[in-house]
């Protein structure tokens, strides 16, 4: 039988998609983990925290004997069955605990009690968080990265997606960006989501050495946070390619992407309450920039939206143009133009939707 071998190619485990079974407690997974990998514990939250105040105060040996008291016949059974339908399931994997130490030894030993040979990740959760970290920087130095810019609901999204190389932040932060974009599904933690970004541009970088496009976005997508170092790169250093679309079209593209698209993931969550929840959150999101919007126009933007929904409850979503293109032209666009002229500089091309495809499949710098 072939025994493959413990692994610290911590490249080739993310180029090439390689599904990893974590060990570590559902806390430490929810807050940090790969998009490849599955949370099968080897001890729950409670039991985590109890062994480790017992290593703490007693060393490593009294831990041990605790893991062993509290690990009954029938959960290690349970444990192994688990672990071994992983393996099956994915004979090409490993397993990772948060250092590779105790936890993956452990799990893998039980494994092997039962006959099946499973390697894990050197260096376990941490080493592979690093080396993310590290290869990000690189990426973001030496990858030929140009910003899709435009106006709010000029279709930067629905564009990127046309392209051959681009990397869609919002689709990995799972919002559409503004304060509207929110999806009925939650985010990923801010650790998914930097280790999500990272390794898709690390597969941009071991592809090709050709230009990669990403749409240009604020600090925050959502609740989850640009990176400082490539907030700064967008910012001061990348190349724009500015998306131009005309006022009518971006109307129709906002309310397709806010409401036409989205509307329905909330009658799939919440059935009857879905027009109620959707119109409280509607309608929060504008309080939320109330203070922006001025008094005035929060006022003429709440009645107008509180019309629409109204209308959309009988099956009739024309009352969105309205606010929508109030809302773009009076709030988004000059808040645009003005971030805008400050890059003048930058900006490579400006065109349409076709234009810009074109440009980005001939584009070389």
């Amino acid at each position: 039988m072939n025994v493959r071998a413990n692994s610290k190619d911590f490249l080739q485990v993310f180029l090439q998609d390689i599904p990893m079974m974590d060990v570590r407690a559902p806390v430490e997974f929810n807050k940090g983990a790969f998009p490849n990998s599955q949370n099968i514990p080897l001890l729950n939250d409670e039991q985590r925290a109890v062994i480790g105040t017992r290593y703490k105060e007693q060393g490593q040996d009294q831990a041990i004997a605790l893991g062993n008291e509290l690990a009954t016949e029938e959960i290690r059974q349970q444990h192994i069955s688990d672990w071994q339908a992983f393996t099956q399931q994915h004979p090409e994997g490993f397993l990772y605990c948060f250092r590779g130490g105790l936890r993956s030894r452990v799990t893998q030993q039980w494994l092997k009690d039962s006959g099946v040979n499973y390697p894990f990740i050197e260096g376990g959760y941490k080493a592979m968080r690093t080396f993310l970290i590290e290869e990000m920087q690189t990426s973001l130095e030496t990858i030929p990265l140009v910003l899709i810019s435009g106006k709010t609901a000029s279709g930067k999204t629905h564009l990127l997606h046309k392209l051959s190389r681009y990397i869609d932040l919002e689709g990995i932060a799972n919002h559409r960006g503004s304060s509207f974009g929110a999806m009925v599904s939650p985010q990923p933690s801010q650790i998914d989501f930097e280790n999500t970004i990272s390794i898709n541009l690390l597969k941009q970088r071991h592809q090709h050495d050709l230009p990669v496009f990403m749409e240009d976005e604020g600090r925050l997508i959502g609740q989850l946070a640009i990176t400082p170092e490539m907030r700064n790169a967008m910012t001061e250093q990348y190349p724009i390619a500015v998306l131009q679309t005309p006022m009518e079209e971006r109307v129709v593209i906002g309310v397709k992407d806010y409401i036409t698209d989205l509307f329905p993931y909330y009658q799939d969550e919440h059935g009857d309450q879905a027009h109620e929840i959707f119109r409280e959150k509607i309608l929060f999101n504008l309080s939320r920039i109330q203070k922006r919007l001025g008094g005035e126009l929060h006022k003429t933007l709440h009645g107008q939206f509180s019309d629409a929904l109204t209308g959309l409850e009988k099956g009739d979503e024309s009352g969105f143009a309205q606010p929508i293109e109030t809302l773009l032209s009076q709030y988004y666009d000059p808040m645009y133009d003005y971030q805008l002229k400050k890059r003048e500089g930058r900006i490579l091309i400006r065109g349409d939707q076709q234009e810009l495809i074109h440009w980005a499949e001939q584009y070389r710098p």
